[in-house]
């Protein structure tokens, strides 16, 4: 099992970005996939999940301007992010969760968020 996240990067307030998690060894369309992220000094926020059954949910924080879908032919689920802002800086993960304490997580990739 392997999940790639791509596209993080800095951007301007009011900009975008999309990341991407590509994934190997199972299929995400099967699966709940979440991303979440960190700040340095705090603990893991969950930001946005995708279920097996396509429906979506995001935190509030992001509501509104982030979507996340995926990609069954490329079996890679993405987030877009629109207008963003400094206080979304943070280590974006992808993961696969299995269930409320099983949670598989890729590798980081940095957004930063900043004028």
């Amino acid at each position: 099992v392997q999940l790639a996240e791509s596209g993080g990067g800095l951007v301007q307030p009011g900009g975008s970005l999309r990341l991407s998690c590509a994934a190997s060894g199972f299929t995400v369309s099967s699966w709940h996939i979440e991303w979440a992220r960190q700040v340095p000094g705090k603990g893991l926020e969950w930001v946005s999940s995708i279920y097996s059954d396509g429906t979506t949910n995001y935190a509030d924080s992001v509501k509104g301007r982030f979507t996340i879908s995926r990609d069954n032919a490329k079996n890679t689920v993405f987030l877009q992010m629109n207008s963003l802002k400094p206080e979304d800086t943070a280590v974006y993960y992808c993961a696969r969760r299995a269930s409320s304490d099983s949670v598989y997580y890729g590798r980081e990739t940095q957004v930063t968020v900043s004028s």
